[in-house]
């Protein structure tokens, strides 16, 4: 038994892949597309997706957002977890992104289950507040611009039912969470969003070593 989570390297992540990973083909097709952009960092992991999936099962879950969507990866998963009545919120600021993602949303038959809202997130957070959306959904998955974390948060909180979940993404930001002379307005902003939700006293709190730290947070 350990005390602190086996270390990752790129053969044991393969093993890990190899013995865990049910990719359905078309978001193995979009993980691959998206992988030849320059951006492509800014994609999860597949074993993370598949975890969000697992997740959504658990939950029950039917209705869900997303903040930020990027090529739609995450989208395509929590898309295909859902029931056939489910939805997805998906807010992103950038058309040129979830452009990338369509034809494998169509390929996998999930376009209807997916609300794509091209808008600054806050914005359209607000305005399903604003609709009498509160308490509504099961799940919330954060993963945009990080200086905007807490308010990202602090709206989907109202949104989701007592019960639901949100996960956010890269709350250990490659570790320079825990470099003293990082101070990056990113990383600032990571470190101020964790310390934010260690004492929210509304969720049950766990952050996950999981790709580049994975924080869920369950309405109470």
């Amino acid at each position: 038994m350990s005390l602190r989570p086996t270390p990752i390297h790129d053969a044991l992540y393969e093993y890990l892949l190899s013995v865990s990973l049910r990719e359905p083909p078309p978001m193995q097709r979009l993980r691959e597309k998206t992988q030849s952009l320059p951006e492509a960092n800014m994609q999860i992991a597949p074993d993370q997706a598949q975890f969000m999936q697992l997740l959504i099962h658990l939950l029950g879950a039917t209705q869900t957002i997303e903040v930020g969507v990027f090529t739609g990866y995450s989208t395509l998963a929590v898309a295909l977890a859902l029931p056939q009545t489910g939805h997805v919120v998906a807010c992103e600021i950038e058309e040129k992104w979830p452009r990338v993602g369509l034809p494998y949303w169509q390929e996998a038959g999930v376009t209807d289950k997916i609300d794509l809202r091209i808008a600054p997130a806050r914005d359209t957070l607000t305005s399903l507040i604003d609709q009498g959306h509160t308490n509504r959904y099961d799940f919330a998955f954060i993963d945009a611009d990080k200086e905007n974390y807490i308010t990202y948060y602090e709206l989907c909180l109202q949104l989701i039912r007592p019960g639901g979940l949100i996960a956010i993404d890269n709350t250990l930001w490659d570790g320079k969470v825990v470099d003293p002379h990082n101070q990056e307005s990113e990383t600032e902003a990571i470190r101020n969003f964790n310390a934010h939700l260690h004492k929210d006293d509304r969720v049950e709190l766990s952050l996950l070593t999981l790709a580049d730290g994975l924080t869920l947070a369950r309405k109470l």
